[in-house]
C-alpha cells in the first residue's frame, strides 16, 4: 500500500478529533511520550521522544490524498520523522509511516506559565479509553514523562481547540487517576 500513514500517540488516538481513515492499532518501538514546553506555544504539548527499549501504544492512520499539509499544520511545532521500521502494526505492505516529534532543541520542561490543559488531557485519555480500554489508558500514564507539570482545569471553558464532550464515567475515571497519582489540577 503506497498511501502514507502517520502514528498518533496523543490526541490523534482520539478518532473524534480527525477524519483520517483507515486507522489501525499500532506500537512505536524505541519511543516514549513526554509533556514538554515549546516557546512558540502557550501550553504544554505531548511529544514522542526516542527511547531505546521503550514502546508506546497508538494508532496509525492514512494521510488523506497523500497530502501532509493539513496534518503538518495541526502538528506545526513538531518535525515529521520517517518511522516505518519502528512501528508494529497489522497492515500488510505499508511503505511509509511518520511520527511527529518536537525537536530536542525546541523543547523544555513544562512550567507554570505553560501548563497541561485538562481539556487536552481529557481528549487524549478519552481516545485511549475508547481504543485501548482502561489498561491502555493506564499504560498511557506509565509511558509518558513529566507528570510533575502543572495541570490547568479549563473544563468549564475548554481552551483546547479539539475539546470533546466526555461522559460522566470518563470524567470520573480520569479524575480518580489524577488524584490517585497525586497530580495537582489547578483552576484557570
Amino acid at each position: 500500500m503506497t498511501t502514507p500513514f502517520f502514528f498518533g500517540y496523543g490526541s490523534l488516538v482520539n478518532q473524534r478529533t480527525h477524519g483520517n481513515r483507515p486507522a489501525h492499532l499500532a506500537t512505536a518501538r524505541g519511543w516514549h511520550r513526554a509533556w514538554v514546553a515549546v516557546e512558540a506555544h502557550p501550553l504544554a504539548v505531548l511529544t514522542a521522544v526516542r527511547a531505546p527499549g521503550a514502546e508506546i501504544d497508538g494508532l496509525i492512520a492514512a494521510v488523506p490524498g497523500h497530502d501532509w499539509a493539513a496534518l503538518d499544520a495541526r502538528e506545526a511545532e513538531y518535525d515529521r520523522i520517517e518511522a516505518t521500521t519502528e512501528i508494529a502494526h497489522p497492515v500488510d505492505a505499508l511503505h511509509s509511516i511518520a511520527i511527529y516529534s518536537v525537536p530536542e532543541t525546541r523543547r523544555a520542561l513544562p512550567r507554570p506559565d505553560k501548563p497541561i490543559l485538562l481539556s487536552y488531557l481529557d481528549v487524549v485519555l478519552q481516545g485511549y479509553l475508547d481504543t485501548f480500554g482502561e489498561a491502555g489508558a493506564l499504560r498511557f500514564f506509565e509511558t509518558t514523562e513529566n507528570w510533575d507539570a502543572p495541570i490547568l482545569d479549563d473544563r468549564a471553558s475548554p481552551r483546547y481547540p479539539r475539546a470533546q464532550t466526555l461522559s460522566g464515567d470518563e470524567l470520573a475515571w480520569i479524575d480518580a487517576e489524577l488524584k490517585g497519582r497525586g497530580l495537582k489540577v489547578g483552576r484557570d
